[in-house]
C-alpha cells in the first residue's frame, strides 16, 4: 500500500475510489466503509484509496475538547493498510486547511488529486469550512463533478459504531466492550523505559511502557493482554502500595525469563479487565496477589500460549 501525504498521489495516479474519515480506532463501522469502497473498486476495476486527516479536527479547531487517540497515526495507516486498501493520503489538518469550504474540498481533494469516480463515506459525514457540507452536500457536488457517492450506515446494534463510544469503554476500563466495537483488542503503544524494577525485585520483572499522552489509556486496574505477542499480566495505575503518584502503564510477559526491552518500541493489546487497582497492607500481600493475577491472565488469554 502506498502513503501519501503534502501534496498527494503522483499525477498519473488515475481514476479512483474513494473513502473518508477520520477513522481514529478503525472500528467495525469504519471497516463497513471501507469493505463498501473495496467492492466498488473492485467493481469498476480501480484502485481504492482511503482519505484522513493529521491531527484529528479537533486538535487544530478545539485543542481544549481534543479526544485521547485510539490510534496513532502510523498504527491508523497500518490498519487501513490491512483492509486492503491500495493507498491512503494524509491531509494535513492545519488552520487554512479547515476554512475551505466543502466545494474547495471537493474540487482539490477529490477531483483535482484523486480523480474520485465513486466516494464511500459515513452517512454522518461532515466536511468543509464549519463542517457545513454533509452527505447531501456531497452527492450534490458529486453530480456536478462526475462522481458518485455512497454513504454507509456505521452499524452496531441499538446505536452506531463510534469512536467516541469506544473511547468512553477504554476509559471506563471496559476493554472487552471495546473490542467488540473495534474487532479486535484496544492497544497502547510506547517505549520501554527504566522504571522503579520493582517488579524485578519481587519476581515479576515488568515492561514500564511510556505511552504519549494523546494516547487513550484504560482506567487504573489490573489487565490481560498481550505484549508485543507475548502473554502478560499488565498494570495500569500509579502503584498505590508504594505511594506512587504518576500512572504507569507495566506488563509482566508471562513465562518469559532474560528479556531484554529497554529502549524497544512495543505494543499492548489489552484483552480483559482482571481486577481494579487497590492498595495492599503489605508487600507479601502484594506478591500473593500479583501471583493470582498472572494464573488469571494466563487463564483470560487462554492457556498463556503466545499469539
Amino acid at each position: 500500500m502506498q502513503v501519501w501525504r503534502g501534496a498527494g498521489p503522483p499525477a498519473d495516479l488515475g481514476r479512483s475510489v474513494v473513502t473518508i474519515g477520520i477513522f481514529d480506532g478503525v472500528h467495525r463501522g469504519h471497516q463497513r466503509i471501507v469493505q463498501r469502497a473495496l467492492a466498488r473498486a473492485a467493481e469498476l476495476r480501480l484502485p481504492a484509496v482511503g482519505v484522513t486527516f493529521d491531527p484529528l479536527p479537533e486538535f487544530v479547531l478545539r485543542p481544549e475538547e481534543a479526544p485521547a487517540l485510539l490510534t496513532t497515526l502510523d498504527r491508523r495507516v497500518e490498519l487501513l493498510g490491512e483492509l486492503g486498501l491500495d493507498g491512503v493520503y494524509v491531509i494535513d489538518f492545519t488552520a487554512e486547511f479547515s476554512r475551505e469550504s466543502p466545494a474547495e474540498f471537493v474540487q482539490s481533494v477529490l477531483v483535482a488529486r484523486l480523480h474520485a469516480v465513486d466516494v464511500v463515506v459515513g452517512a454522518n459525514f461532515r466536511f468543509g469550512r464549519r463542517a457545513a457540507g454533509d452527505l447531501g452536500t456531497l452527492r450534490d457536488l458529486g453530480l456536478a463533478a462526475g462522481f458518485m457517492v455512497d454513504g454507509i450506515e456505521l452499524a452496531g446494534g441499538a446505536e452506531p459504531f463510534s469512536s467516541s463510544w469506544i473511547r468512553e469503554r477504554v476509559a471506563a476500563g471496559d476493554v472487552e466492550g471495546a473490542a467488540d466495537a473495534l474487532g479486535r483488542p484496544h492497544r497502547v503503544e510506547g517505549v520501554v523505559v527504566h522504571g522503579d524494577h520493582r517488579g524485578r525485585e519481587l519476581g515479576y520483572p515488568t515492561a514500564n511502557l511510556d505511552v504519549p499522552a494523546d494516547l487513550a489509556v484504560p482506567a487504573d486496574g489490573v489487565y490481560a493482554g498481550w505484549l508485543d505477542g507475548m502473554a502478560a499480566a499488565i498494570s495500569i495505575g500509579t502503584n498505590p502500595t508504594f505511594g506512587g503518584i504518576g500512572r504507569r502503564v507495566e506488563a509482566y510477559a508471562i513465562d518469559r525469563v532474560g528479556l531484554e526491552l529497554y529502549g524497544r518500541l512495543m505494543s499492548l493489546d489489552l484483552v480483559a479487565r482482571l481486577r481494579p487497582m487497590v492498595t495492599f497492607d503489605d508487600i507479601g500481600a502484594l506478591t500473593t496477589q500479583m501471583a493470582a493475577d498472572v494464573e488469571h491472565a494466563r487463564g483470560a488469554l487462554g492457556g498463556a500460549e503466545d499469539s
